[in-house]
């Protein structure tokens, strides 16, 4: 599991993606969500602007996130 620390209230979901690695451009984080791949504390998200808080488990593709 990898941890990304945020700087501010939030990160979306997106940009985590991206941050993480997870995918290499916007366009690929807006697709992997809008096709149900992505998982955020468990449940499937569909919203790539999902505001993502410290605490937040984020799964895609095998790979989980964790927002601190």
């Amino acid at each position: 599991m990898q941890t990304y620390r945020i700087r501010d209230e939030f990160i979306k979901l997106g940009q985590a993606l991206k941050a993480a690695g997870f995918v290499e451009s916007g366009v690929d984080a807006k697709f992997a969500v809008q096709d149900g791949l992505v998982k955020v504390n468990g449940q499937v998200e569909t919203a790539r602007g999902k505001k993502l808080v410290p605490g937040d488990v984020v799964e895609y593709d095998g790979q989980t996130l964790k927002i601190e």
